[in-house]
């Protein structure tokens, strides 16, 4: 089997649809192996299934990996010594392929219709066999084929398994052995004469030249079956070794179940839309089967590649945990540059994102208080309702928020710290916290409970920013306003 020198990898997803987390797993295991040992990343397309492929799709995978950072070696917008690199515009080479197997006796025609082939597998299961092919097509003699043919009958190619034990090293789960009875022969060509991913797969990988196969725990089960096609590519030329192979674990959601495409936290899209770091999704993700270090869970993705090795990789199923996902990312946001952070969440400042009007929003404001958001985001779409305050013309309505503040004698606190801000510094968020403290003695009240209802009256909420950093970067003038508007409505409310 292939060594760990002039490693060239594969990822090789099919269009249909939102990529899904797991897939972008695998995906960065592949991209961080070919960085961390300096080898290639092929990128190829299977879009051989017509019914469930899209263009549509293509261009939304081309998206989600230049969204994540992903660069490739070979593949689609790059080329490469062996282009195409979409699998539906390899049909000839497929073709070829299964002839040569074919004459070479490697596979053979199929004549089994599905009903015959459902009886004998529940005849087997009944009588406690495997219920897998039978060989039923296996040895028919030329007279045989002629009668299917003259019923009509179309036939499928199957692969011919070798009668006896596969056993390889898997680079994750260590020395594993199939014997010949769970894993029988297997279609490689439909009727209609359409390649199956049994086929191309293989094929595709044996003529990339790719040496590690670093994909999902699911496929487990047919890579015995590559192995022995990729031993029948040897012997007819066109394989010249056998990829070593490494089985990624798992990705589980609620109760035990492996994350599918229905889970609505499964969807790369989430992510996207709700403002994750890429690095900080990546960073993630990375963790879902391997670690950085006991004591470490945040690095940057530059720090993982310099340290990811396949064999690091935990066999056991790793849970997906959305709160540590987004605790990582916050760790992300917080270590970009101030100027950095403020482009990022730019998106999230306007149409159709922003519940302002695109005049009513105010850069130098955003500018200012971008250092303060900075440290208090999950995800950058939270910059929204954390800064609303600044750029729409009142604050937003929060009746529980203006219920847990507004308590008894809040309107008598609300004109005292009126009188004591209107006079105050407004150069200094300091000389403001002094004003409200003074509000809050002459009331017998501490800082933390006379600031409470100056938060709702000016910001609409009980937690939010750093008060007096956001009631400096409002300005006098609004910030009087709005705790006017809030003694009107207490007054109406008595």
């Amino acid at each position: 089997m292939a060594n760990a020198t002039n490693v060239r990898v594969r990822f090789c997803p099919s269009p249909t649809g939102n990529p899904h987390v797991g897939l972008v797993r695998t995906a960065l295991f592949n991209w961080a192996f070919a960085r961390h040992t300096g080898g290639r990343l092929v990128f190829r397309i299977e879009d051989t299934d017509a019914a469930r492929d899209s263009e549509e799709s293509y261009e939304q995978l081309l998206d989600a990996f230049h969204w994540l950072g992903f660069d490739w070696d070979e593949g689609p917008e790059v080329g490469g010594p062996h282009a195409p690199y979409r699998q539906s515009q390899r049909m000839d080479i497929y073709k070829d392929v299964a002839e040569k197997l074919l004459t070479g006796g490697y596979a053979y025609h199929c004549y089994c219709t599905v009903t015959e082939l459902d009886e004998r597998r529940e005849a087997a299961r009944a009588a406690g066999r495997p219920s897998g092919y039978d060989g039923h097509c296996r040895d028919l003699t030329d007279e045989q084929k002629a009668d299917y043919r003259r019923e009509g009958r179309e036939a499928i190619v199957r692969f011919r398994m070798p009668d006896e034990p596969i056993t390889f090293a898997d680079l994750v789960r260590g020395e594993l052995t199939f014997t010949p009875e769970n894993v029988p022969d297997y279609g490689i060509v439909r009727a209609s004469g359409a390649p199956l991913y049994t086929l191309v797969n293989p094929v595709d990988d044996a003529l990339m030249g790719i040496t590690h196969v670093l994909r999902g725990e699911d496929l487990l089960s047919s890579t015995p079956r590559q192995i022995a096609l990729y031993k029948a590519l040897i012997e007819l030329g066109i394989a010249k070794e056998i990829p070593a192979f490494g089985h990624l674990p798992y990705v589980m959601g609620e109760g035990n179940k492996k994350l599918s495409k229905r889970d609505p936290q499964a969807s790369l899209n989430l992510y996207r839309e709700r403002g994750f770091l890429p690095e900080g999704l990546l960073n993630y993700l990375s963790l879902l089967g391997w670690s950085f270090s006991a004591d470490q869970d945040v690095f940057s993705i530059a720090e993982m590649i310099e340290k990811f090795d396949i064999t690091d990789v935990n066999a056991n199923p790793a849970r997906f945990d959305l709160k540590k996902a987004e605790a990582i990312n916050a760790d992300h946001i917080r270590r970009l540059d101030v100027k950095t952070f403020a482009e990022a969440c730019e998106p999230w400042l306007r149409a159709p994102h922003a519940p302002w009007a695109p005049e009513d929003f105010d850069q130098a404001a955003w500018e200012a208080i971008a250092p303060h958001a900075q440290t208090r985001l999950t995800v950058l779409s939270d910059i929204t309702a954390n800064v609303d305050f600044l750029f729409l013309p009142e604050p937003a309505e929060d009746e529980a928020s203006w219920q847990k503040a507004m308590k008894e004698g809040s309107d008598a606190l609300l004109r005292t710290a009126r009188e004591k801000l209107a006079d105050a510094d407004w150069s200094s968020p300091e000389s403001l916290k002094n004003a409200v403290l003074a509000a809050g003695e002459e009331h017998g009240l501490k800082l933390g409970k006379a600031q409470a209802p100056v938060r709702v009256a000016v910001t609409g909420r009980t937690v939010g920013l750093p008060l007096f950093e956001s009631l400096e970067i409002l300005g006098r003038e609004r910030t009087l306003q709005r705790i006017d508007a809030a003694l009107t409505r207490l007054a109406a409310q008595a």
